[in-house]
C-alpha cells in the first residue's frame, strides 16, 4: 500500500509558528512519526511539502496509478484552492484531510473547506495526532 501525504503552505514553519494554535511539533518530527506508523501499518509512504499551489497539484496528477490513497493538510489552500478540490477528485484516489487546529472553531473562513466534500473524511483539532488518526483511517479504509 502507497500513500501519498501533502503538507500545504507554511507548514514548513511548524514548531515556529503560533504554537498556541499549531503546536511545537516540527514537521520533521510529524513526518517521522508518520513514517513510523505507516511502516507499522505496512505502508509505504512518500511526503511533499509545497507552499505553492500548482507543487501540490501537480503532485496530485502524479499520484494516479502509483498510490492509494493521499493524507492532505491543504493549509491555507483548504478555504480557498478550486484547484486542489478539482485534482483529488480527477484522480479519484481515496482521500483523507487533516488539520492540526479546530478549523471549524477559528476564524468563520476557516470552516469552509473545498477538499471536505470530496475526501473520505476530515479530521482536525489533534494537532500531530489528526495526521496520525488519519492515516489510521485512510490505511483501514484501503484495506476494506
Amino acid at each position: 500500500m502507497k500513500i501519498l501525504i501533502l503538507h500545504g503552505p507554511n507548514l514548513n514553519l511548524l514548531g515556529i509558528r503560533e504554537p498556541a494554535v499549531y503546536g511545537s511539533m516540527t514537521l520533521k518530527e510529524i513526518n517521522r512519526m508518520l513514517l513510523e506508523l505507516g511502516s507499522e501499518l505496512g505502508c509505504e509512504i512518500s511526503i511533499v511539502q509545497s507552499n505553492c499551489e500548482g507543487t501540490l497539484v501537480d503532485a496530485i496528477q502524479s499520484a494516479s496509478g502509483k498510490f492509494d490513497g493521499i493524507l492532505i493538510n491543504p493549509a491555507a489552500y483548504t478555504h480557498t484552492s478550486v484547484a486542489l478540490r478539482d485534482a483529488i477528485s480527477a484522480v479519484a484516489i481515496p482521500t483523507v484531510e487533516v488539520h492540526l487546529s479546530n478549523i471549524h472553531s477559528r476564524e468563520d473562513f476557516r470552516a469552509k473547506s473545498f477538499v471536505a466534500p470530496i475526501a473520505l473524511g476530515q479530521i482536525s483539532g489533534f494537532g500531530a495526532d489528526s495526521y496520525l488518526l488519519g492515516l489510521r483511517a485512510l490505511c483501514n479504509h484501503i484495506k476494506k
